[in-house]
């Protein structure tokens, strides 16, 4: 049953990448016997109807993801996160934006859904719900409102391209993170991370 929400909500998975660092393409390395980005589709696809994957190569993914997938392309492939969330902002019709990395195998549907329901009381002037630890925000498991493209554009336009500076110039609502939430925010950009040992997180 997914989660009743008042207001529209979208994820948009970010699958262009290079993953240079793992060596190989990170949305099909398997984890658990899985590909990586098939677990955060699932995961998405219990928290809203509207899943979206953004990448420019939809053709590898068609054997893994369901029929239905909706693909957007993302036609400047390596240009970053913020670029490809931009795009994906130009496409789709949603209040809310959940935004997914594709290396993230150990997401909790239980947490992502308590964050959705915090949406609702979010003032109108915020722009982002977002991980916080550490004063370092994680910008790829979090929540933007459609108005963020405004920010989004000048920000691009400027030629900037980190996460951490646009957050730090707009208004954010920082999410808490406990070691449960930080265990589920663990992604994975080299091999030997496919089997560390999660226990000790």
């Amino acid at each position: 049953m997914k989660l009743v929400f008042e207001g529209t909500l979208a994820a948009l998975i970010l699958a262009g990448g290079k993953s240079s660092r793992m060596g190989r393409d990170k949305g099909l390395v398997l984890y658990e016997g899985t590909p990586m980005l098939q677990r955060v589709y699932q995961v998405a696809a219990a928290c809203t109807e509207q899943v979206y994957v953004i990448t420019p190569w939809a053709e590898d993914y068609e054997n893994i993801l369901p029929e239905d997938c909706q693909y957007l392309v993302e036609t400047q492939p390596g240009k970053g996160p913020v670029n490809a969330l931009s795009e994906g902002l130009a496409q789709i019709a949603a209040n809310w934006i959940l935004l997914l990395a594709c290396d993230l195998p150990l997401l909790d549907v239980k947490i992502m859904k308590n964050w959705i329901n915090k949406l609702p009381q979010i003032p109108t002037s915020t722009l982002a719900l977002v991980p916080q630890r550490l004063d370092i925000w994680e910008p790829m498991c979090a929540f933007y409102r459609r108005e963020v493209n405004l920010e989004l554009d000048r920000f691009l336009k400027t030629g900037k391209r980190s996460f951490q500076e646009l957050l730090s110039s707009m208004e954010v609502e920082a999410l808490p993170v406990d070691d449960k939430t930080a265990l589920m925010l663990f992604n994975c950009n080299f091999p030997e991370d496919l089997s560390r040992n999660f226990q000790k997180l």
